[in-house]
This record gives structure tokens, sequence and C-alpha cells, in this order.
């Protein structure tokens, strides 16, 4: 995990606006702590977490500033997160009336996202009111900031603008919060007083692509290393299923990686890794502990090597977004995968 990566990300973007760094999911899987420290460095002004003990967990180690959690709660959580001394978002006059006077909260509209927010603006404008002076901020959230040129975003923007503006205006010191990583990278429109980015401060593209496009920096590589090298004759295969075999002389290396640390079984004969600045193409069925990888008939390459599954080496790269689009999905899910038995090292 390359700390200063985050960091420098963070600076990146909050030259847009004032910065939440989003730490959910453990820091979609890089740390959520060491993803907060960085944060932190690189001028991120609110950190933000989905549950109450992600929100425990920081303070536990640490981690002071403002912090918001975003999701849903018993009241029990509820709790814990206020005694976090974290922020807290409420929907509905019955979360509100649970609250004491010294809590936090920030309103959410429903501008469209279809999942947590109060749907009617003056329903939310009435709520916001009854917070009275716990109320800290007013919030929404994007269902579509990733696909360029949609007209979904600009409705959303400004479905929120008319709602949420009059109400700083008898409340200026309320904090507007709109932006996700897309939508702070493409329109200026959603920045409001700031931007909530999560994906982008990992460095990983939140529109799938390429994100140094962006200035952005991977903030992860995952590695592994040759356990072994073995000659395989026609016909031979590697892997459970027999879904893979040898159509000629060839050599294969074992690579002690598989679902179990998340390097998804969907891989199987449909991913490539680099060892010294090469692809290889991983071959056969990608089992719990293990992974195959087809060498060639003359490998210069032997056992203790290492192994890059995401990230560069030697002026080859593969992105999270290359695995992700090998899999039908988001780079998001690539990293939130990694298991607690992938060892994250700090650099």
């Amino acid at each position: 995990i390359y700390t200063g990566a985050i960091s420098r990300n963070c600076e990146l973007l909050a030259q847009r606006a004032p910065l939440c760094a989003v730490l959910k999911a453990d820091g979609y899987g890089h740390g959520a702590l060491a993803a907060a420290r960085a944060a932190r460095a690189g001028g991120a002004d609110w950190l933000a977490v989905a549950t109450a003990g992600e929100a425990v967990a920081l303070r536990e180690a640490g981690i002071d500033g403002r912090l918001l959690v975003m999701g849903a709660m018993t009241p029990e959580e509820t709790g814990a997160a206020l005694a976090a001394r974290a922020d807290v978002v409420a929907w509905t006059p019955e979360f509100l009336a649970g609250l004491p006077d010294e809590a936090r909260v920030h309103v959410k509209l429903d501008t469209g996202m279809g999942r947590l927010g109060v749907k009617e603006a003056e329903g939310a404008a009435a709520l916001a009111r009854a917070a009275g002076e716990r109320l800290a901020g007013l919030m929404t959230h994007f269902a579509t900031a990733d696909e360029r040129g949609d007209d979904y975003l600009p409705a959303q923007i400004e479905r929120f603008r008319e709602w949420a503006v009059p109400l700083k205006g008898e409340r200026p010191d309320l904090v507007l919060h709109a932006a996700n990583s897309a939508a702070t990278l493409r329109e200026e429109a959603a920045l409001f007083d700031m931007v909530r980015c999560g994906v982008a401060i990992y460095g990983l593209d939140p529109f799938q692509e390429d994100p140094r496009a962006h200035g952005l920096e991977p903030a992860l590589a995952l590695g592994s290393w040759l356990a072994a090298v073995r000659p395989f004759q026609p016909g031979e295969s590697a892997g459970y299923g027999r879904s893979w075999s040898a159509a000629s002389p060839t050599w294969i290396g074992t690579v002690p990686i598989g679902y179990g640390d998340g390097w998804r079984r969907a891989l199987s004969n449909s991913a490539d890794v680099l060892i010294g600045g090469r692809r290889y193409p991983l071959v056969g069925t990608v089992s719990m502990d293990n992974v195959t990888v087809d060498l060639g008939p003359d490998p210069d390459v032997g056992v203790g090597e290492h192994v890059c599954l995401i990230g560069s080496q030697n002026g080859e790269t593969i992105l999270a977004e290359e695995v992700a689009q090998r899999l039908g999905t988001i780079n998001y899910e690539v990293t939130c995968a990694l298991t607690p038995r992938v060892r994250r090292d700090l650099v």
C-alpha cells in the first residue's frame, strides 16, 4: 500500500473542493487506519465511514477530526457512533427524535439514488429544521456520476440545489455535500461545500478506465511469488476440473494466491500476471490457495521470483481496472474483495 499515493491523490482532489475522504470497507481494501492517516496528511478535512464499528475503530486508533457515519444504524450502533464523536445521517423523524442535543446530524435528501434519504424535498426540509442546532450538514448521493454525458446527474444536482441552498441561507454554517469521486472529477456544479471521495483517493478510476489520466496514482499493488516451476507435456492439466491442459510442451508456475485471498475464481483462464516485467497468462481454475501460470516452453524465471497481479513491474502495468474488466465488475469490488489473509505492507 503506497500511502504517499493516497496523500497525493487527496491533495489533488482537495484542489477542487474541501475533501471528505471515504474509508469504508477497510479503506476499500487498502487498510482504513493507514488510509486515514495518509488522507489527513494529504489535506482531507473530514473522514467518512459506513458503519458505527468503522468509526469506533478509527477513534480507538487515535484518529481525530470530523468523522461522518453515512449508513443506517440500529439504536445501539447510533449510540456507539455518537460515543465515537461521529456525525450521523438522518432521514426519518424517528431517528432524529432519538438523538441527544449534543449530536451532530446531516439530513439526506434522496434526489434519485433510491436507497436511503427523504424522498420529498418538503419533508426533508421539515426534518432539517426539526434538527435545530444539531443540524451540521445537508447531503445527497448520485446514481450515475460515473456515466459521462448522462442527463440524470444534472437533474439530481439541480434537485439538491433547489432544496439545500435555501436552507443554507437560513443556516450559513451548514455544510452541503453531494459529490462522490466521479462527480468531483466530472462536474463542477456538484462540488458545493465539500466532496466525498472514496475510490479516487486510492488512485482508482471511477470511470473504470485509467486513473493516471486524471493525475491519480494507484495506491495498491498485489503480489505473490513463484512457489513451483514444473514441465508439462501435451495433454497434462493444471487445476480443478481440468479446465486447461497443455497443447504443447511448456512449463507451469504455481503461485500461492487464490479466492481465499480475494483473487476471484472467475479469473480462471482469464488473467495475466507479471514476472520480471513480462506478462504470463493464468491457466487453469483458480483454487482457494493457488493459481497456475503458463511460463512457456523455455522460461527464464524460477522459484522464488516475485509475481505481480496488480501493479507495475519493469515498465509493464496491470491495473485494478483491467482485472475488473475481465471479471465484468468494477475496480471497487476488486480491492474490497482482498481478504484479511493478504498482508498489507505500508510503503
